[in-house]
């Protein structure tokens, strides 16, 4: 059974928006399931993510969504690490987040280098808005891009905004307007190699999605598995 902590993942997500606590349950068969409040079970509730009660204080907005932390060093850290240009790394996170280590997307990529959950998991990463996490996972996925497409930036770049699959099902840039700007993106802010050279230790990584089961119950009560469950409102994720 794959590991799970991407569920918890989400489930920091929606508590952090949804503000709430968030509690863990293993039933009688095993199944793990976390949930928005507690069940009136006999089986004992871990909370997991507590709700924490901000301070009330006088704000400004935002005058500018740029970067306002500088990550350089857990980039150059990656870098070393996977043998990576810090300026594609850089890149990157400028293209995916402008720099917001609290970023979401609508598909549900997150933080820095925008990393979907079955990818943050497949590549260790426990928390992805962590930013040193982030940006390791993020680095990592990038070369395990360059060894599948033998070190072609242009298509890992490809790859890290469409997917693996779809690049090598045309392979080249996908004719998708959304990828071929994010290309376009990376290397106008990149002005770095546009090959590595590959070896034979690729980084292990599975293309294979987590399967992720998302019930809302009867009660509005929030519930999500790693089985899939017999019960209206299943979403598949």
């Amino acid at each position: 059974m794959r590991r799970i902590s991407v569920l918890l993942l989400f489930l920091l997500f929606i508590a952090s928006t949804a503000s709430g606590d968030v509690y863990k349950y293993i039933d009688e068969n095993g199944v793990i399931c976390y949930t928005d409040k507690p069940f009136g079970k006999k089986t004992q509730a871990e909370v997991v993510y507590k709700e924490k009660k901000a301070p009330v204080v006088n704000q400004r907005p935002e005058k500018s969504r740029g970067i306002k932390t500088d990550y350089s060093h857990y980039v150059q850290k990656a870098a070393l690490k996977y043998e990576i240009e810090p300026e594609l790394i850089h890149a990157v996170i400028r293209t995916e987040s402008n720099g917001n280590y609290r970023a979401v997307s609508k598909k549900g990529a997150m933080g820095l280098m925008q990393l979907m959950p079955s990818t943050a998991n497949d590549m260790n990463v426990g928390n992805p808005f962590n930013p040193e996490e982030n940006i390791n996972g993020g680095t990592r996925y990038l070369r395990f891009l360059l060894e599948k497409f033998d070190g072609n930036v242009t298509l890992a770049v490809a790859a890290y905004n469409s997917g693996p699959t779809t690049v090598e099902r045309y392979g080249n840039i996908p004719p998708i307007a959304e990828t071929k700007q994010y290309v376009n993106r990376v290397f106008t802010l990149y002005n770095g190699k546009r090959s590595y050279a590959v070896s034979d230790s690729a980084v292990d990584y599975q293309d294979r999605p987590a399967q992720i089961y998302k019930v809302v119950l009867e009660d509005g009560t929030i519930l999500f598995t790693n089985s899939a469950l017999e019960r209206k409102g299943k979403l598949r994720f």
